[in-house]
Parts: structure tokens; C-alpha cells; sequence
């Protein structure tokens, strides 16, 4: 049995994950946590009596296997800190870490030979999506990224659009070049990754969208994909719980393990 916190337990994506865990044979909630909550009884919650509530890091004293992270980009780095430093497995879902912080962590991690997971997307189509970009950017030199969100995500670009494009970079090992005679007084190009630019697009109705355009001389290539249903990340979440439980390091990306 797999013992597991989550963190951000009552947003949109921490009730998916808890559903997810009650439902699993072979899952038990043992814990959850968001620090702006005030009641700690767990049947406010919808949860069992044995599963404890907490709103404050330093209390949090569960025997757990598994951290569980779907809070908020300005939490994130130290909830992730903590579930490392208590040897909680952390599953990271939460975007907004910056390359710096997931090379901490990953030295934290590595260190005390702990394994986990920091996800930029859980979503399969997605993750196929990044690797099937990396495998067409050795053949094409211009790209472009546009990720369409919900109106209520807090970031820009996605953690997702970003890894895409370091991924591309990667396989590119240059950055790819810009028309030196360009003009964009209102920033209409959009963000630049190495000279990949992002585009970020926020709107109702929308939940992830994201689609890579790649340019050559008399083609394209369009990699498209699109998530209408947030219950399609859990299947990304179930599979990382339980390749992490196993391993001694913190992967960066789903698309390591798929």
C-alpha cells in the first residue's frame, strides 16, 4: 500500500488527485494540505476521519511514501523543499519552479537517493506531444510554440510550452535566429526561449491547449494537442506515483518515464 499527501488537495486538480488515490486499490490517503484552509476536520472535506488535515507545513507529521503537489506556483519550490528534506517522494504537478530551484531540488533529492517526479504537464497526449516535437526538431531550424490555457492559470508561458521548447533546444544546440530587421513595438512575437518564441494565450472556456509549428523552406509541421477534461491528467499521476516509489532520483518530466 502506497501512503500519500496532497498538497493543494481542494483546488481543481488536488480533488481530481484525491479522487484518483481513494479510488486506487493500492493508494491511501493518508494526508492532505493547503495552508489557507481553516477547518481541519476531514469530513468538511468529503475525506475519511483517518486522513489528517493540515494548514501549516511544520505540523505535518504523517507516515507518507508519496508528496502529491497541485498548490500554487509561489508555494511550490518550498512544499517540494520540505517533502524532500521528510523523505516524502514528491510528485510535482505545480508549474512556476524556475531552472534553478529544479536544480536544488534535484540535488536534494539525488543526494539522499530519494526518487520523484517534477511534471510540467501529467497529460499523456501531451508529453507524446514534447517528445514527437524533439524527435522533428532535428530536421527543421525555425519553431514556434502557442499554448492556450484557462483565464484563472497564474503563469505564463505553461511549464509545459517551456519545456517543450528546452527540449527542442537541446536536440538544436543553438538558438535559432531572428530577423535582425524585425519590429515589434507591442510584443505581438511573444516570449523567447533561444530564440523559439512562445505564445501564451489565456480564455475561458479553454482547459490546455498547446501546438508546435515548425517552418522550413516550402513545408510545415504542425504537432497539435489538446486536453478537455482534467481527469485526463490522472493517468499521468497514477503511472509517476508508481515508477517513483522504486526509484533513487528526481526526474524532471513524465516524458523520462514514458
Amino acid at each position: 500500500m502506497i501512503k500519500i499527501i496532497v498538497s493543494g488537495f481542494n483546488g481543481s486538480m488536488g480533488q481530481k488527485a484525491v479522487k484518483m488515490i481513494k479510488s486506487n486499490d493500492n493508494f491511501k490517503l493518508v494526508g492532505v494540505f493547503n495552508p489557507v484552509i481553516k477547518d481541519l476536520s476531514p469530513s468538511t472535506y468529503g475525506l475519511d476521519d483517518s486522513v489528517k488535515v493540515y494548514n501549516n507545513l511544520s505540523l505535518i507529521d504523517v507516515s507518507a511514501d508519496i508528496w502529491v503537489d497541485f498548490s500554487i506556483p509561489t508555494a511550490v519550490f518550498e512544499n517540494t523543499k520540505f517533502a524532500i528534506e521528510h523523505d516524502y517522494r514528491p510528485v510535482i504537478g505545480t508549474s512556476g519552479l524556475s531552472e534553478d530551484q529544479v536544480a536544488e531540488l534535484k540535488s536534494l533529492a539525488d543526494n539522499r537517493k530519494l526518487g520523484g517526479i517534477i511534471a510540467s504537464n501529467f497529460g499523456i497526449s501531451a508529453v507524446l506531444m514534447m517528445k514527437f516535437a524533439q524527435v522533428a526538431a532535428k530536421y527543421f531550424d525555425q519553431t514556434e510554440i502557442v499554448e492556450t490555457h484557462h483565464q484563472d492559470k497564474l503563469d505564463s508561458p505553461s511549464g509545459t510550452a517551456l519545456n517543450t521548447a528546452r527540449l527542442i533546444h537541446e536536440v538544436q544546440q543553438k538558438d535559432q535566429t531572428e530577423n535582425p530587421n524585425e519590429s515589434d513595438p507591442l510584443g505581438t512575437r511573444g516570449g523567447d526561449y533561444h530564440g523559439i518564441k512562445i505564445h501564451a494565450i489565456r480564455l475561458p472556456g479553454f482547459i490546455a491547449d498547446e501546438e508546435v509549428i515548425f517552418g522550413s523552406t516550402g513545408e510545415n509541421l504542425i504537432i497539435k494537442q489538446s486536453t478537455t477534461d482534467r481527469e485526463s491528467f490522472m493517468k499521468g499521476v497514477q503511472l509517476a506515483i508508481n515508477e517513483v516509489i522504486s526509484r533513487d532520483e528526481l526526474i524532471i518530466g513524465l516524458e523520462k518515464i514514458i
